[in-house]
Parts: structure tokens; sequence; C-alpha cells
């Protein structure tokens, strides 16, 4: 995958776990949500891995430690090794271990996952804005329970000049009932109170891809994700291909108005995607076919669906090429409410 603007998802005659050494799987909203598993993950999961394909799961959450995740997976019925799962508090601790002495002393805004990432870099997590010789301040998800008090805590380090750190900027994390809030909105409540800006390192950016790319050694790596301005936008940035599942944060209208950067090469409906290979959206005498789906850009400002139906990710596809090659290098701005609704996605 090059920068160059995707104008359709893309074919593979194989399937993804076989033409990929290693998927490096999100996990709020493509294998869990709200901690239970989502429908087909651990099978599909688990025939991806017997037949040779290697998994990693990175995720932007810093709540919890690998060793945590990896558990919680085990649970789940998929097994996993600490070593396989890459955080964003891992990352940002490298960040931080990069810019500060050693045995630094940090104040942590977040949970546990925050603080064992120090020490794996040698730096000594902290509560208090009071501590002396405070050498920076890092800020990631904490769970719906985190204490308003803390976020003053940082603002009080940061408005004294201490470098802030955040471990990533979602705005929403999916769960059980619902989208709540992520780490990105209490970064706006400290930048909010401080007027400054933390150096971040989860998905998209580069310290992320960094820490995933130096942890597992994948050579033919497939980003999983159901995000496209983390998941999808960080595989841009790292020019790696991409699957998008479409078992949590975006929908089929957010898909078919990305901008270039948060274009996936593939797109599926769950991590059944995996397992089998992508059909081809061809050029038609009008638009783009994929499956029994026609997709055509009309020049009233419309997209529309025509065809015998089929598979509804088919049409998706389709969609996405017509709408992605009318937009280019912006976003599609065709009307495209009737053709999704004829989808039901």
């Amino acid at each position: 995958m090059t920068r160059q603007s995707r104008t359709s998802p893309a074919a593979s005659e194989q399937s993804l776990h076989q033409a990929y050494d290693t998927a490096l799987l999100d996990l709020d909203g493509v294998v869990y949500a709200g901690g239970e598993a989502i429908a087909y993950a651990v099978e599909s999961l688990a025939a991806a891995r017997a037949d040779g394909m290697h998994l990693a799961y990175v995720t932007n959450n810093a709540l919890r430690t690998p060793d945590a995740v990896a558990e919680h997976l085990g649970e789940l019925g998929i097994p996993t090794e600490a070593a396989e799962v890459i955080t964003s508090a891992q990352a940002v601790a490298r960040l931080i271990s990069e810019q500060v002495e050693p045995g630094s002393k940090v104040l942590v805004i977040g949970g546990e996952g925050l603080r064992v990432a120090l020490r794996e870099r040698g730096l000594v997590p902290v509560e208090s804005a009071e501590e002396e010789g405070l050498a920076a301040v890092v800020q990631g998800y904490g769970g719906p329970e985190l204490p308003w008090g803390r976020f003053a805590e940082a603002s009080y380090a940061i408005n004294r000049g201490v470098p802030w750190f955040a471990s990533n900027t979602d705005l929403t994390i999916p769960g059980t009932r619902g989208i709540g809030p992520g780490n990105g909105a209490a970064v706006e409540v400290v930048r909010i109170a401080t007027g400054a800006e933390p150096q971040v390192a989860g998905k998209p950016l580069p310290p992320m891809h960094r820490e995933t790319v130096l942890r597992t050694g994948a050579e033919r790596p497939l980003v999983v994700g159901d995000r496209l301005d983390t998941d999808i936008e960080g595989a841009f940035n790292g020019e790696v291909d991409s699957l998008l599942v479409l078992t949590g944060v975006t929908d089929a209208e957010q898909l078919v108005r990305a901008e270039p950067r948060h274009r996936p090469t593939y797109v599926d409906r769950d991590l059944r995607g995996l397992l089998t290979g992508q059909p081809e959206v061809e050029p038609a005498s009008e638009g783009f076919r994929c499956g029994g789906w026609t997709a055509v850009a009309l020049n009233r400002g419309v997209l529309e669906l025509r065809g015998e139906g089929g598979d509804p990710v088919d049409g998706l596809r389709a969609l996405c090429a017509a709408a992605w090659t009318a937009a280019g290098d912006g976003v599609c701005t065709l009307d495209a409410a009737k053709a999704l609704a004829r989808l039901g996605l």
C-alpha cells in the first residue's frame, strides 16, 4: 500500500490469513465489546492461528496491562501470551523514556497499564503534581471511575511547564451499552485547563506503529480495526494494508465518505473476513460492480445502487469504489442515503 489515494477496496485471491504473516488486531470493537467477545471472533482467530498466521493485539486502550489483556482473551477462548499484546501505554512509555533521564518521576493520570509500562522503561510512576523533580505527565484511559480530580492534578503540573504526554486521543470507546467517551475526551479537559498540547503516542501516530513493529517483528502485517481515524489511518501512515470490520465504531456511511487516509484496503462484516479472499470490485459500463450490486454516481449528485442484490457487504464495496473515485483526494459529497438503506448495514 502507498500513500496514493485509494479509489476502491482491493481484491485478494488468497484468504487474508494466508496472504499476510501477522494480523495486528485492534481489540475494542474488533475482538470484543464491553468485555464480551464479538460474534465469530473467537473461532475466526483460532482458525487463522491454526493455519499459521501470527496474531498480535494492538490497542490504544492504556487501562490494562498486557498480562491482564492476555488473561481476558484467554477467558474468552483466545489463548494469548502477554508478549502478543501491544498497548499505547507501552508506546508512550518508550516515547517518554527517550526524552527524560532514567529513573525520572512521571505523574500518571490513568490506570495500571500506564504504571507497568513506565516501570518497564525504568521510570517511576507517581500520583501527585507536587512530587519533587517531576519530569513528565502522562495521561491514558482510566476507565469510567477515574476521579475528576486527576485531571486537575495533571493541569497543575502542566501549567508549571512539566511536559505532557498522552497514550492516545480516541474521543470514544465502544462498550456493551453503546459508545462512551474515550481518553481523547479526557485529554480535551486538560487541554482546556492548560492551553497545552500533549505528545501523543497511540494510533494513528508513528510511535505506536514503531512499538508494534519492534515487538512483533511482522514482515507482512495486516492491520485489522474498526476505526477509520486510528486503525486505518495508522495503517496508512505506516504504509501497510488494512482490513476494516463493521463490528465497532465505523458505520457504512462513514466508510463511503472516508477521506483518502481513512480508506481501508479491504472491508468485511467481521473477523470471518480474515479467512476468506476478498472479491474484486470491477468497473462496469456505468459505475462499479461487486457481486450482484452495481454502484453508480449520477450527475444529479446521487449515489445509486442497482442490481439483484446479494451480500450487502459487496454492495458496500461497490459504493465505496463509486464514492471514492468521485471524491478523488477529497470527501464524497454525493447523496448515498437511499443506496445505503438498501443494504441495511
